[in-house]
C-alpha cells in the first residue's frame, strides 16, 4: 500500500518476481544482490513508499542473495582501526557513524562487541591507547563506551590462556558484530513487501541500450534454463567481484574457524607489525567458535572460484597458535573466503584503499565499486540519489533508509520478544535460548518462523533449524541447501553442514 512502508513477511515467490521481470518495464534494474544491491532496492522502495511515487524497481542475483563476498567476511560493523594508521580519518568517521545507524535500526543483526588489543611494552600501550582516544573522538556522541587501559592482571582475569609474545597490558574498545546473510535478505524482503521484484538464481548474459533509451538485458534464469528479456530505464550495476569495464581489484580475504579459544566474551584484535590486524571473535550460534581472520591477498583467478589457500591457512593458524597456544591441538572446522571489490590500485592488498566510488560509466550504467560492508546503507543511499535524480527527481531528497527501523525492527520491538522468549519457549516446547537465538537472527519475524516449527525434529535437524529451513524455503527464496547453510543461517560455516532430509524443498547441488 502506497505510504505505508510494509513489513517483510511476504507470500511473493520467486516464480512472481520472474512474471514480473518478464512482463513490466522497470524505472530500474539492479543488478547483484549482495549487501549494496540489496540496500539499493530497500532504499529506493521505501523512498517510494513514503513519497507516494510510483517507481518500478526490479533486481536479479545470478546466485542466491548475499552469498559472495556480503556473507563470507569478519561479520563485523567496524570503523575500521587500521584506517587511522593509514591517516583515512573520513574514512574511519563514516564508518563509525554508519555503526551507530546500523546499530540503531537493525538491533537484532548488529549488537556491540566487546575487544580485547593485547599490547606489549609501553610505547605500544601509549601509541595505541592514543589511537584509541582518537577513534573514541570521531564516533562522536555515540552511545558505546569509550576504550579504557587494562593492567596485565586484568588481562589475565579475562583470558587466563592468553600468551601473546611480551604481553604487558591491553586496550578494551567496542565496535560491533552483525549477522551479514541475514543483513542481506532483511534488506531484499523489505524492498520486496515494498514493491520490488527480486529474484535469484538469474544470470545477465547481454544488455544494450534501444534507440528509445531503454535498456534491454537478457536473463537467464538457471534453475529453469529458461531465457528472456526485460527491460528498464536504468541500470545499476551492483555485481561487485563480477563488475567490469574497469574491473575492481579482487582482494581476497580468508577465515578458519576453530573450537571456542577466547575464555571471556571478548574478541582479540591483534596487530602485526606490518600493521595487519588480525581478529579471533567468539562465533556461532551457539558462540562456542572463534573466527579467526582475516586475511588480504591478491587474487587472480576467477570470481566464481574463491577457496582459502594453505598458505593462507598456516598464516591464521599460526596467529592463532601464537596469541591461543592450545589453538595447536585444533583442526579448523570450517573455513571460508570471499573477495573484496576494491578501488583499482597497485602496492600491498592490506593498504588498498577502503573507500568506495559510485558514478554512471561511459554508457549510463550507475557502477558501485569498493567499500565496505559497515558502510553499505551510506553508499545504497548515494546511489539511490544518482539514480532518483536520472528517473525520478522528486525522490532524490527523500531520506528515509537511516531513520527507518530495518523491517520494523525497532529497539522496543525487538526487546519486548526477548523478554518473552521463556512464554513463546514453552508455546512450542523449545529452549528459552532457543528463542533468543531466533529473535537475534529474525527479529518481529521470529514468531513467524516458530509457526512452521514441527511435532517431531527430522532426521539431521532440530526442530528449530526444521522450522528455520521451511521458512528459508517458503518466504527467502532457498533454492539449494547451502543458501539455508550459508546465508538464512551461518551453520556451514560454523562447521555444522547438516545433512539436509529428502523433500525438505531445497536441491543439495546444482546437479540435481
Amino acid at each position: 500500500m502506497r505510504g505505508n512502508v510494509q513489513p517483510a513477511v511476504t507470500s511473493i515467490t520467486r516464480q512472481q518476481a520472474l512474471e514480473r521481470l518478464r512482463s513490466e518495464t522497470f524505472d530500474v534494474l539492479i543488478l547483484g544482490g549482495g549487501i549494496n544491491g540489496a540496500g539499493t532496492a530497500r532504499d529506493l522502495a521505501l523512498r517510494a513508499c513514503v513519497a507516494q511515487v510510483p517507481l518500478r524497481i526490479g533486481l536479479i542475483e545470478q546466485n542466491h542473495f548475499g552469498s559472495g563476498t556480503s556473507s563470507k567476511n569478519s561479520h563485523l560493523i567496524h570503523g575500521g582501526l587500521r584506517y587511522l594508521r593509514q591517516l583515512a580519518f573520513g574514512l574511519v568517521r563514516e564508518s563509525l557513524h554508519e555503526r551507530a545507524v546500523l546499530l540503531r535500526i537493525a538491533p537484532h543483526l548488529v549488537e556491540p562487541q566487546l575487544f580485547l588489543m593485547p599490547l606489549a611494552g609501553l610505547a605500544r600501550e601509549i601509541y595505541y591507547n592514543l589511537g584509541l582516544t582518537l577513534y573514541d573522538r570521531l564516533s562522536g556522541n555515540e552511545t558505546l563506551p569509550h576504550h579504557r587501559r587494562l593492567s596485565l592482571v586484568e588481562v589475565r582475569r579475562l583470558e587466563p590462556a592468553l600468551a601473546a609474545p611480551g604481553l604487558t597490558g591491553a586496550a578494551e574498545f567496542h565496535d560491533a558484530q552483525v549477522r551479514s546473510g541475514r543483513m542481506v535478505l532483511e534488506n531484499v524482503f523489505e524492498a520486496i513487501a515494498n514493491g520490488a521484484a527480486c529474484a535469484n538464481y538469474v544470470r545477465a548474459e547481454a544488455r544494450e541500450r534501444d534507440r528509445g533509451g531503454l535498456w534491454r538485458t537478457r536473463l537467464h534464469d538457471t534453475i529453469s534454463g529458461q531465457i528472456f528479456e526485460t527491460v528498464a530505464r536504468a541500470l545499476i550495476d551492483a555485481t561487485g567481484p563480477w563488475a567490469h569495464d574497469p574491473a575492481p581489484r579482487l582482494v581476497r580475504g580468508s577465515h578458519i574457524v576453530l573450537p571456542r579459544l577466547n575464555a571471556s566474551d571478548h574478541a582479540i584484535a591483534y596487530f602485526e607489525d606490518a600493521g595487519r590486524i588480525i581478529f579471533l571473535i567468539p562465533w556461532g550460534e551457539r558462540r562456542d567458535r572463534t573466527l579467526v581472520g582475516t586475511t588480504d591477498v591478491d587474487h587472480t583467478g576467477s570470481p566464481d572460484e574463491v577457496h582459502i589457500s594453505e598458505e593462507e591457512t598456516r598464516y591464521l593458524r599460526s596467529i592463532a597458535e601464537r596469541l591461543f597456544p592450545q589453538s595447536a591441538q585444533y583442526e579448523p572446522v570450517a573455513t571460508f573466503s570471499s573477495l573484496r571489490p576494491l578501488l583499482a590500485s597497485t602496492g600491498s592488498p592490506t593498504r588498498a584503499s577502503r573507500e568506495y566510488h559510485i558514478f554512471f560509466d561511459a554508457h549510463g550504467v550507475l557502477r558501485i565499486t569498493g567499500g565496505k560492508f559497515t558502510t553499505y546503507r551510506l553508499m545504497s543511499e548515494e546511489a539511490a540519489n544518482m539514480i532518483a535524480a536520472e528517473i525520478a527527481p522528486v525522490l532524490r531528497d527523500v531520506h528515509v533508509s537511516a531513520d527507518r527501523a530495518l523491517n520494523g525492527n525497532t529497539r522496543e520491538a525487538v526487546d519486548e520478544l526477548l523478554a518473552g522468549a521463556g512464554q513463546l519457549a514453552a508455546s512450542y516446547g523449545i529452549e528459552t535460548s532457543e528463542v533468543t537465538m531466533l529473535v537475534r537472527q529474525y527479529g518481529v519475524l521470529a514468531p513467524a518462523v516458530l509457526e512452521y516449527i514441527p511435532a517431531e525434529a527430522p532426521a539431521n535437524l532440530s526442530r528449530l533449524d526444521a522450522a528455520r529451513l521451511k521458512y528459508a524455503v517458503q518466504h527467502e527464496m532457498a533454492q539449494y541447501a547451502r543458501d539455508f547453510l550459508e546465508v538464512s543461517t551461518t551453520l556451514a560455516h560454523e562447521g555444522r553442514p547438516a545433512l539436509l532430509p529428502p523433500g525438505c524443498g531445497v536441491r543439495a547441488s546444482r546437479s540435481e
